[in-house]
């Protein structure tokens, strides 16, 4: 069974993430709204299938320019989010 989940973001110029995790916490069908589409595409097919905590740690805390965040940190984030409420 998949779950979906949004999540808005923050300090980034893409505002949602959308994504749906598996039983099992694999990460499938990313979708960034703004932001660089094609790297934010890049993104979306490079995790798809992959184990949410794998992606929560390669991602984490990866900053944009002077930013104190990114779209891939958001996506982590996104995720620890999605995470939590599936053990909850």
């Amino acid at each position: 069974m998949m779950r979906h989940f949004t999540y808005y973001t923050h300090g980034t110029c893409s505002v949602q993430i959308d994504y749906d995790l598996d039983d099992e916490g694999r990460v499938h069908n990313v979708d960034f709204l703004g932001g660089c589409n094609g790297n934010l595409q890049g993104i979306g097919r490079l995790v798809e299938g992959m184990p949410a905590e794998e992606v929560i740690n390669k991602l984490e805390g990866i900053w944009c320019g002077f930013k104190l965040t990114s779209c891939p940190d958001q996506l982590a984030t996104a995720l620890k989010e999605g995470l939590g409420s599936v053990v909850a």
